[in-house]
């Protein structure tokens, strides 16, 4: 787990080295401290760095080693980012957009759970523009721990106080918990290549290794999903808690999906399924002064055709060389998909075999929705994300154009 813990500048800073302490103690294996050049007048540095064992970032303009941009890298690395204690200048600068500084920049990029920590005097946490800032946060998602009441560092006793270091850790792992977005649903996913045999020892196959198949269901699993992997063949373990259904060729694996398709509610179609094989596989093994000269093929069966009629939610993936948005879409149309995942292959960090990819989402409603650079398991869950936006949509009475 990777929290990055934002410190702002009021006298309740020091407090931020008890809540890494107390977040280490509940199993918070990385913390990355980002401090604000006001919070660093009242605790150093070199305190969290002590802590942490990691380099604190201060500032916009630090050197580093990696050609990163670092609030990026940073931004897709942390599970969540902590605010404790923030002030009523980073509430404003957060629900306005303002980026000025290391943490407001980062806070821009970062597309997860925030949670934030007021402390401020009592007169200033009741004002209306700040009380209109926090309602603005709570409204985009984020989660405000209430400061406590109590004796202030101005010499007053009132609301302002930071809240307690157990209910801030409290309020973290409540937003760590996986929001079961999926519970109730059946999902089958497909995954990794098919290998079409020419003899018993050679096949025609692709350099899919399973990665992102694997992620959409080890993430959907998370999000509450009773899931169905049917896997061709790779050196990946299966998550826990699905049904594994291995096969090796195209007939297999579209036995398994018109099997499982009474079954299911959504089929995840993430496999890189041959699109052809030998129109005859020979026994035994081609001694190489047998090879033939010629290798006749024929089509395999398109799962996805196969099964256009049925009722099921079908999701699609086109890894293409160039043109992908415009070639999913053709592919959508043809197939009856109610959504597609394009990517370019071609492109660097998109490809297989890859940790990361590079996709866009598209609707058979026309939404279009385009992501930079992504881990995997962070792609399968924009991925899920957008099939849980659909089935709310058909929960409420929607229907599938």
């Amino acid at each position: 787990m990777h929290i990055a813990l934002g410190i702002t500048g009021c006298i309740a800073a020091y407090k931020a080295a008890l809540i890494v302490r107390e977040l280490q103690k509940r199993g918070v294996s990385k913390i990355t401290v980002i401090m604000t050049e006001s919070a660093a007048r009242f605790i150093t540095p070199l305190t969290f760095e002590a802590l942490t064992g990691k380099r604190v970032i201060t500032g916009m303009w630090e050197p580093t080693e990696s050609r990163e941009i670092t609030h990026i890298s940073l931004a897709r690395s942390a599970d969540l980012l902590l605010v404790a204690p923030a002030t009523a200048d980073i509430i404003g600068k957060f629900a306005n957009g303002i980026a000025d500084d290391f943490l407001s920049t980062f806070y821009l990029a970062f597309e997860k759970q925030t949670v934030i920590a007021p402390a401020m005097n009592k007169e200033m946490w009741r004002h209306i523009r700040v009380q209109a800032n926090i309602n603005k946060l709570e409204e985009n998602g984020d989660r405000i721990v209430p400061p406590g009441k109590g004796y202030l560092a101005c010499g007053e006793e009132g609301e302002g106080r930071l809240a307690e270091i157990e209910k801030i850790a409290d309020a973290v792992f409540d937003a760590l918990k996986p929001q079961k977005i999926l519970a109730g649903k059946k999902i089958m996913i497909t995954a990794g290549p098919t290998h079409e045999p020419i003899d018993d020892v050679r096949f025609i196959s692709n350099p899919s290794t399973g990665k992102m198949g694997y992620a959409l269901a080890s993430e959907a699993v998370r999000f509450g999903a009773d899931v169905t992997l049917i896997s061709g063949p790779v050196q990946i373990d299966p998550p826990g808690d699905v049904e594994l259904v291995r096969v090796c060729t195209a007939a297999e694996m579209s036995a398994a999906v018109k099997e499982q398709t009474e079954k299911a509610d959504v089929l995840i179609m993430a496999a890189a399924v041959a699109d052809f094989r030998p129109m005859s596989s020979i026994e035994g093994k081609i001694k190489k002064e047998y090879i033939p000269s010629t290798l006749d093929l024929e089509p395999t069966e398109d799962i996805l055709i196969a099964i256009r009629e049925s009722p099921i939610i079908k999701i699609g993936f086109a890894a293409e060389i160039g043109g992908a948005e415009d070639k999913a879409l053709q592919k959508m149309r043809k197939k009856g998909l109610d959504m597609i995942v394009a990517n370019d292959v071609s492109e660097q960090g998109s490809g297989f075999a890859s940790d990361t990819n590079k996709i866009t989402i598209i609707g058979k409603d026309g939404s279009i929705k385009k992501f930079g650079l992504l881990t995997k398991k962070e792609a399968a869950c924009r991925v899920l994300e957008s099939l849980a936006d659909l089935l709310s949509k058909e929960d409420q009475g929607g229907k599938r154009t």
